[in-house]
């Protein structure tokens, strides 16, 4: 398999941690420059950007074959709700499911919250991972008319305070969203979320107690370049600026 970091001057293990800083954590591409130039690597904050245009989707995409490998995804419960988003001045939805540990199991952006938005992304998700045992939702009418078009319906739990996990879950995006200008379309927004919560969930921990031995290993395994400095890197290819 041809290495697509070839033509770059940059060394693999620089872009990864590039891409990991500017999409895990709420930073502008210029922040993320700030912090790497502490660390003696001279990048332009033009080159982040357009590594988490270019490699962003490709290292989530490892990931995701890591994690499916490792673990299977319980089917206990999902909780599923949606964000508003604003890109240009108009209204999007960001459709995400969660499951009880704290973990994004779909992420779907659409311009309409209806139906068949509701539709796409729950079908999506039970065809990739299975259908879950309960599914709890808010009070949206559409949640309502989907599971009973999947055939889920007995499965839904509505209340207050039931959905509280996708809640919290989806703080981390709106932080992350907020330092990020969504100016382009609804397809950077699909493809920013789905590399988003991809990296959310190769460094959750989960809500079961574990030893700190055990959470330092896991962080030290997730680290693109832990333990070492990266060497200096003054070559970086410089690129036209892309959007967000």
């Amino acid at each position: 398999m041809r290495n697509p970091i070839r033509y770059f001057n940059s060394s693999p293990e620089v872009i990864r941690l590039a891409v990991m800083k500017y999409v895990r954590y709420p930073l502008s591409p210029r922040q993320v420059e700030d912090l790497l130039f502490e660390r003696r690597i001279d990048v332009s904050y033009e080159t982040i950007r357009f590594w988490q245009i270019r490699f962003g989707p490709m290292f989530a995409a490892e990931l995701r074959k890591r994690r499916i490998r490792q673990r299977s995804f319980t089917l206990w419960r999902w909780h599923a709700d949606e964000v508003f988003v604003r890109i240009n001045g108009v209204r999007h939805y960001l459709w995400r499911a969660v499951y009880h540990e704290g973990e994004v199991v779909e992420a779907y952006a659409s311009i309409t919250r209806n139906r068949k938005a509701a539709l796409s992304y729950l079908r999506r998700a039970i065809k990739r991972y299975g259908s879950p045992n309960i599914i709890v939702t808010d009070r949206l009418a559409s949640y309502g008319a989907t599971l009973r078009s999947l055939g889920a319906k007995a499965r839904q739990r509505r209340g207050q305070w039931l959905n509280n996990e996708a809640e919290i879950s989806h703080q981390v995006f709106q932080r992350r969203e907020g330092a990020m200008v969504l100016s382009c379309d609804i397809k950077v927004l699909q493809r920013f979320a789905v590399v988003q919560s991809t990296f959310q969930n190769h460094f959750n921990l989960e809500h079961h107690p574990v030893s700190r031995i055990l959470i330092k290993q896991r962080r030290e395994s997730a680290s693109p370049n832990a333990g070492n400095s990266p060497p200096e890197d003054r070559s970086a290819p410089q690129s036209r600026t892309f959007c967000d």
